[in-house]
């Protein structure tokens, strides 16, 4: 059986990072993605769905460091679904990406932090990218993602 997960998105905010008691490191943030398409006006349409991703322990250092409001990440990871009781002992279940691997398409600069542009950009403002726009057909643009 296979729980794989593979999402290309922006980053909702900050991420949350927290030190447990263990030692490990957990960070958590959200992450958008879009999807376009023509409904049956002919009109464009745009659909937003938002992630909740967890990092853990040198995955989660790397969120801290790198990820900011706004920021492109590619990500590969699994979906888990969490148990919890609200204030009132009523069960809630939470639905969330646990990230093994992320990358971040923002481009980075030498000290490991985004520009300022970015950092500071909202969700779909466009970030800097590592390589130049071509005119070149989408199918034919070279990218760097593993597939």
């Amino acid at each position: 059986m296979v729980n794989k997960v593979i999402l290309i998105g922006n980053a909702g905010g900050e991420p949350e990072v927290k030190d447990l008691e263990s030692g490990a490191k957990l960070a958590q943030f959200s992450l958008a993605t879009n999807e376009n398409y023509k409904d049956k006006a002919g009109e464009w349409q745009q659909n937003t769905e938002w992630h909740r991703v967890v990092t853990w322990r040198t995955m989660a250092e790397k969120a801290e460091r790198q990820v900011r409001k706004g920021t492109k990440i590619y990500l590969e990871g699994k979906l888990t679904t969490r148990k919890w009781q609200d204030k009132e002992g009523n069960d809630r279940y939470t639905t969330e990406v646990v990230a093994n691997y992320f990358r971040v398409l923002d481009k980075i600069e030498g000290d490991g932090q985004l520009p300022p542009m970015v950092a500071s950009g909202s969700v779909g403002s466009g970030p800097v990218v590592d390589k130049p726009v071509t005119n070149a057909p989408a199918n034919e643009v070279e990218d760097d993602l593993p597939f």
